[in-house]
């Protein structure tokens, strides 16, 4: 079993463990009122990675400590700013599957082994409010670090943490860190231990995510444009790849998008990433956005449906209603969660991941890639807009029915390429490529509408069956059948009014300039 909590830390080079006379008071600083001692602890961490050390060039750390109050295995996530995602497991002699499974993403199924360990004597001080509630944890950590690999070298270094209490008010960091600053207490230069273990027993430094290919691809180029935001999709989905594997609520959602940006990109910009290389990497990330789809799908269609009973008048709700839709979630929950882990655990998502690693280390770049980003950007997003346009056309010439609700779905999808085209366009292109996927979004939400409408139809000609042969009355699945035709019908009659704004052509124009 794991807990999780957030980290909200600040990292500062102290002189001295034993004489802490260069620390100044912090009395009286942001609602601190008192300094309290809280004794010393001896702490003994072994912290754990790959060869290359890829947890730690991931901004993530792996340790199984004893001593101290929190004594366990510590899987630390990185989040924004001064803040980590701290995951919890018991103290055991091997490594938690639970750890493991969280680190996967980052360490693409390569063996983790010991790397450095680390020993402290820490000295703690809570820093206390006038109610005596602790704001925060200052600790004084005298550090011996050895290499667990090839070099066996030792190192020890004497460091300062101020860390948050759950609660606390970010802004106390910058009081506290004001005030040692001016006493002449520096940050730390190493954003954690095990980085600064690492330089200084001469173990290695690992590879950073941000040096992607940058010995092969020119400044300014469409090449940089366009791997930039390849790299910044697959950090998003390798960094949410931990949150799915815990239901981390909307985390499937926002991975799922992230594979789909990602593999609408790779198509749009072929011009720059030659497809021989990335066809095959489009391919598997379908295949994981279908994977997650099914999960994600699931969520969206039970609040739909949630919302509509919700609006029932209660003299119209005859039968169990809310207990069959329950039953059905179960059922259907169940079936996508697992689908979804066995996509995570499973040898092809292991090689996709190392399919997008080296997409960014090597990038198959084509000649396009070294021409400036505004026409190459351009060009993209106008090829895909012309697509959009075709399916929209094509949409609105048929009459109502499922051949057209299968053309409005195609122009959605249309919609999405579009607007994913113009991302990575707009510091090249500025406000008109903004401006074109605002109303390219605009059309996006009126289709992707229509077709939530279309799934929750075909559900509720399941649900409404299963009522009946269970004896319960179908007058409130029919009600709801009517509901969602009568919406998808809305908007498909909103929808020639929202591509008339998309479809302007002092837009194109501002593009193609």
């Amino acid at each position: 079993m794991t807990v999780s909590q957030l980290e909200t830390e600040r990292k500062y080079e102290a002189p001295s463990a034993d004489d802490t006379g260069w620390l100044p008071d912090l009395a009286g600083v942001g609602g601190i009122v008192s300094v309290v001692e809280q004794g010393a602890a001896d702490l003994d961490a072994v912290y754990y990675d790959t060869d290359d050390l890829r947890l730690a060039g991931a901004s993530v750390t792996l340790r199984r400590r004893t001593g101290g109050t929190d004594e366990g295995w510590h899987l630390k996530l990185p989040l924004s700013g001064d803040s980590r995602e701290e995951v919890r497991a018991p103290l055991t002699d091997t490594l938690p599957y639970t750890l493991r499974d969280l680190a996967l993403s980052r360490t693409r199924g390569a063996d983790l082994r010991p790397v450095v360990r680390i020993r402290s004597t820490r000295g703690v001080r809570h820093l206390v409010d006038a109610q005596g509630g602790v704001l925060a944890e200052l600790s004084i950590d005298a550090v011996r670090a050895e290499a667990l690999l090839a070099t066996g070298t030792r190192a020890s270094w004497t460091e300062m943490e101020v860390e948050l209490a759950p609660d606390t008010d970010p802004a106390l960091l910058d009081v506290v860190d004001k005030t040692l600053r001016k006493s002449g207490v520096d940050r730390a230069e190493s954003p954690s231990k095990l980085a600064r273990a690492l330089e200084e027993t001469a173990v290695g430094a690992p590879r950073l995510p941000d040096e992607h290919a940058a010995e092969t691809v020119a400044r300014g180029s469409a090449g940089e444009t366009v791997l930039g935001y390849v790299a910044e999709q697959i950090g998003a989905l390798v960094r949410l790849d931990p949150a799915v594997r815990r239901d981390v609520p909307d985390s499937v959602h926002k991975m799922r998008v992230a594979a789909r940006r990602l593999r609408s990109v790779l198509r749009s910009y072929r011009s720059v990433l030659d497809r021989k290389a990335t066809d095959p990497i489009r391919e598997e990330l379908k295949w994981l956005g279908g994977e997650l789809g099914a999960e994600r799908d699931q969520e969206v269609l039970l609040e739909r449906l949630s919302s509509r009973i919700g609006a029932v008048p209660q003299e119209l709700l005859f039968g169990p209603v809310a207990a069959r839709l329950q039953i059905w979630e179960a059922h259907n929950r169940s079936e996508t969660r697992r689908r979804t882990l066995d996509a995570l655990a499973s040898p092809r998502y292991l090689a996709l991941l190392d399919s997008l690693e080296t997409l960014t280390r090597r990038p198959p770049l084509r000649a396009q890639a070294s021409r400036k980003p505004e026409k190459v950007t351009a060009k993209a997003v106008l090829k895909e807009y012309g697509r959009l346009s075709d399916r929209v056309t094509h949409a609105l010439d048929l009459s109502p029915g499922t051949e057209r609700d299968t053309a409005l779905h195609e122009a959605r999808k249309a919609a999405k390429r579009t607007r994913y085209a113009t991302e990575p366009a707009r510091d090249a292109l500025g406000k008109p490529a903004k401006r074109l996927g605002k109303r390219v979004k605009a059309v996006q939400k009126v289709l992707g509408d229509h077709q939530d409408s279309v799934v929750a139809r075909e559900a509720l000609r399941k649900l409404a069956p299963a009522a009946h042969a269970a004896g319960e009355t179908g007058f409130v699945w029919g009600l709801l059948y009517g509901q969602e035709q009568a919406a998808a019908d809305r908007r498909e009659r909103e929808l020639p009014a929202v591509w008339a704004e998309a479809s302007r052509s002092d837009l194109r124009k501002a593009l193609a300039r």
